[in-house]
């Protein structure tokens, strides 16, 4: 018949070997996360990137078609203001 000392014994062996499986599966779990939570902020960031080309863009296209009326043309006309409107529209692609 086993002794108390060594029914507690092998409990706390059995424990500590099971809380270790626990956290191998815990870090498991957090490194998919993590991989997860780095690939949508990369996308948020490129979004936001691409976004902000497009703003600045939009900012010389006004800039520009605004120089042209102001010499009292056509912006439809002008090569620089389809330039800079293609630019755009590859971007928002």
């Amino acid at each position: 018949m086993a002794s108390l000392f060594d029914k507690i014994r092998q409990d706390v062996r059995k424990g500590f070997v099971e809380g270790i499986a626990a956290v191998k599966e815990g870090a498991t779990v957090v490194s998919e996360k993590m991989g997860e939570l780095t690939a949508e902020g990369k996308r948020q960031y490129k979004m936001f990137d691409l976004k902000m080309k497009i703003q600045s863009r939009m900012t010389e296209l006004g800039g520009r078609a605004y120089d042209v009326l102001d010499c009292k043309k056509s912006p439809a006309a002008d090569s620089k203001v389809k330039a800079v409107y293609g630019k755009i529209k590859k971007l928002e692609e």
